[in-house]
């Protein structure tokens, strides 16, 4: 039972429990990363760009992330930081399409 405070008087009320859905799946991954003065994305082994901005590099793998994902791939798109550490960005299912970069 969840207990709210309202003002003077307190309330019960019941909490609805939903069940968690985990998936077991490793998310397929899209890292978005800066070489120099342009940005890249690497994919599958794969590098695909050069793009002139972080923006524009994002945008397109969240594109490309959200492609796979509807055809139900777990996706998402992680930056990969000054230190080599991929910080996620945008994750389907998640995160709106289009993204709000």
């Amino acid at each position: 039972m969840l207990r709210l405070w309202l003002g003077d008087s307190t309330r019960a009320e019941e909490s609805a429990t939903a069940p968690a859905f985990v998936s077991n799946r490793e998310r397929v991954r899209y890292l978005v990363i800066r070489q120099e003065d342009v940005w890249f994305i690497s994919f599958a082994g794969e590098k695909f760009g050069p793009y002139i901005s972080e923006r524009e590099a994002m945008l397109f793998a969240v594109d490309a992330a959200q492609k796979l994902g509807a055809n139900g791939e777990d996706t998402e798109v992680c930056r990969v930081d000054e230190h080599g550490e991929a910080q996620a960005a945008w994750t389907y299912g998640l995160d709106p399409y289009p993204p709000r970069l």
